[in-house]
């Protein structure tokens, strides 16, 4: 009777792995335009001018947990942060482009993870979480509450 318990779990646990496999595709690296899996995920366009726009990305990735700033150059629009996943510690890189348009500043980001083949949507995550508190940032230094 105890086998066939053991059996019944470990058949349910392989059915369950395999269904959650089956939910995310087989990919580790996500970028805003360029990753049809995720058509959601799209560079954002923001009407204020890429100075203000990187200091409140930059106050988006020290905001985030799990997150760390890696390193910021101001005249390239680039910043460089490490995201860490909350269960095993995995380390995804992230890259955030962020470029002038006019008056407006367009923001790209890539989320990369260092180790798989296969990221059970992280990345996806990642740019997502980033992107919300991004907008909060921006929200707060627009003046509206």
């Amino acid at each position: 009777m105890k086998g066939t318990f053991i059996a019944v779990v470990a058949g349910a646990a392989v059915l369950g792995a395999a269904a959650l496999l089956k939910a995310w595709p087989l990919i580790n690296v996500i970028e805003t335009g360029k990753t049809p899996e995720y058509p959601d995920i799209q560079p954002r366009l923001y009407r204020a001018k890429a100075d203000q726009v990187f200091d409140a990305a930059l106050h988006a990735v020290n905001r985030l947990p799990r997150w760390t700033l890696v390193s910021y150059q101001p005249e390239s629009g680039e910043i460089q942060a490490e995201a860490r996943t909350r269960v095993f510690r995995f380390v995804d890189d992230v890259l955030i482009r962020v470029t002038e348009k006019g008056e407006s500043s367009v923001i790209g980001v890539r989320s990369a993870s260092r180790v798989g083949k296969g990221d059970f949507g992280q990345n996806a995550r990642n740019i997502r979480a980033f992107f919300e508190e991004l907008d909060r940032q921006m929200h707060q230094r627009s003046g509206h509450d």
